[in-house]
């Protein structure tokens, strides 16, 4: 399974729609957004690309009643999950976080095989040694909106256990 890995959309919707879009094409069959999407308005464009999207919030809250309402009313192509998400795609265990750090903690702990975090805005991936004598994948999109650093987002192969970051064209 492939998945689209974004973050820190900071109210622009046209960027997010490109990299979902992006995604969709390389054969993403779910969108991971790692927080800072900030108004629910932002999703519509991404959301048409017909995509499963999994939603946090991050430091910058936006409306997260309005983030509900639309996960309800959207016949589960949108799940807002909060603060964080426990999820498992393509028989992999995924958690997603705001922050760098907590998505450092939660990865050494062994509990998962991806973590996915944001707020930084710089994109990296890489392997965690864990406490069970393993490594977890860490993986942060950037900013797909290309905020005080290039607008980048992540395509993800959980088969694979591949992640590759691309830029969004300027």
């Amino acid at each position: 399974m492939k998945i689209c890995i974004v973050s820190d959309s900071h109210d622009r919707a046209d960027p997010l729609a490109a990299a979902v879009e992006a995604g969709r094409a390389a054969g993403a069959q779910a969108v991971l957004h790692c927080g800072d999407l900030i108004g629910t308005q932002t999703l519509r464009a991404a959301l048409a690309a017909g995509l499963p999207m999994h939603v946090i919030h991050g430091n910058n809250l936006g409306d997260p009643v309005s983030l509900a309402r639309w996960a309800r009313e959207s016949g589960g192509r949108l799940q807002y999950h909060g603060a964080d998400a426990r999820l498992e795609l393509g028989g992999r265990r995924v958690f997603v976080v705001h922050y760098p750090e907590y998505g450092h903690a939660f990865a050494c702990t062994g509990d998962w095989d991806l973590v996915c975090c944001g707020h930084s805005h710089a994109a990296g991936v890489a392997q965690v040694a864990n406490v069970r004598g393993g490594r977890t994948w860490l993986v942060n999109p950037g900013t797909v909106a290309g905020l005080a650093a290039p607008a980048t987002w992540v395509l993800g192969d959980l088969a694979a256990m591949r992640f590759e970051v691309f830029s969004m064209a300027a």
